[in-house]
């Protein structure tokens, strides 16, 4: 039902006051001689005061022009506000029964807060379809994800209850990789959600992050050193204020990435402190990242259509890094270095004053 009753009243409030204009203008007229005639009688004649035939056709004929041109202008506002009143109107209920592509129109902006609200239904109905797309795409990317190891483990599984695998020390290692694989998944999907929603907490503390740092790329070096990598340090000794356990998720991620997706050769590590800000480096030699996937690294499941064929992973460990280093009150970004390779840096504020 469109907003029949809003111009109606608007059609009515319009005549209503043209009306009452034209009533307060006669009835002040009359006033006015009435006094006039009382205390100034030697200036004035009864006579006047009593309408003449012509008068009051001319009078009647006013009033009427009046009406009418009230009648005609309410129509004209009424039906200027109620076009994008009825097109957002229109434009709720199909959004509400799931035509998220709906837009309404506002081409009269000379109205002011009736276009405002047009364009506010527009940018909100455009924010909501990005998000349900936004849900879709990452619904979509969790259960590809998760299909790969939960096929494996359950074909392997398989096959140890019929027989076709023996239930040696190699089988359940392997299927013990696929169960941490899947913990990874989860634990990092948990991290992205939770920055997303605002409840990503930390445990601030003083921090020695040279030995956190080195405690990782120990875990790492096997691993590295299989993909024919070897990581070079070159850290600040120097105490900071961090969330310990959650720089060394963001280091092993930024060292997973580069396993999966550098060249054989150097990994350069390297923490500075300048201006109180901390800030975290990796460098690899190549091949580098393209300029139109840059933009996109850090946010998840967005990989380029080789990467996702050619290196596993989930696409969630640079969302990961970036998750961290904004609860963190910083940030991470990614710049090509003049070898060719990419450096990767998170940097955050250190609330440790140094000698």
């Amino acid at each position: 039902m469109k907003l029949v009753g809003l111009s109606r009243q608007i059609a009515q409030s319009m005549v209503a006051m043209a009306f009452g204009v034209i009533l307060l203008f006669q009835l002040t007229s009359y006033a006015f001689y009435y006094f006039w005639v009382t205390y100034w009688p030697e200036e004035s004649s009864s006579e006047g005061l009593i309408p003449t035939a012509p008068e009051w056709g001319w009078m009647v004929g006013t009033t009427l022009a009046a009406l009418a041109l009230a009648i005609a202008v309410a129509v004209n506002l009424s039906r200027r506000i109620l076009v994008p009143l009825n097109s957002v109107t229109d434009g709720i209920r199909r959004v509400a029964q799931g035509e998220l592509g709906v837009r309404v129109e506002a081409s009269d902006h000379s109205l002011g807060e009736a276009a405002l609200l047009a364009d506010d239904f527009n940018a909100l109905a455009d924010k909501l379809q990005r998000t349900t797309e936004e849900q879709i795409f990452w619904n979509a990317a969790i259960a590809h994800e998760l299909r790969t190891p939960v096929t494996i483990l359950r074909g392997r599984l398989q096959g140890l209850a019929d027989g076709v695998f023996m239930p040696d020390a190699l089988q359940f290692r392997s299927l013990l990789v696929q169960v941490e694989g899947l913990s990874r998944l989860i634990e990092d999907l948990r991290v992205v959600s939770l920055m997303h929603s605002g409840h990503l907490n930390l445990q601030w503390q003083e921090t020695d992050l040279a030995a956190e740092i080195r405690s990782v790329v120990e875990l790492c070096s096997d691993s590295l050193l299989a993909a024919g990598q070897h990581p070079v340090l070159n850290l600040d000794e120097s105490r900071v204020s961090c969330d310990p356990g959650r720089i060394r998720q963001a280091l092993l991620a930024l060292l997973e990435n580069a396993r999966q997706h550098a060249v054989p050769g150097a990994i350069r590590i390297r923490t500075c402190q300048e201006n109180g800000r901390c800030s975290l480096c990796v460098e690899d030699e190549g091949p580098g990242i393209s300029s139109d996937i840059a933009p996109h690294v850090f946010q998840a499941f967005r990989r380029a259509e080789a990467t996702r064929s050619n290196a596993g992973g989930s696409g969630l460990g640079l969302a990961v890094v970036a998750a961290i280093a904004q609860a963190h009150g910083g940030q991470a970004c990614c710049c090509a270095t003049a070898s060719g390779g990419t450096q990767f840096m998170l940097t955050w504020p250190n609330n440790i004053q140094q000698n």
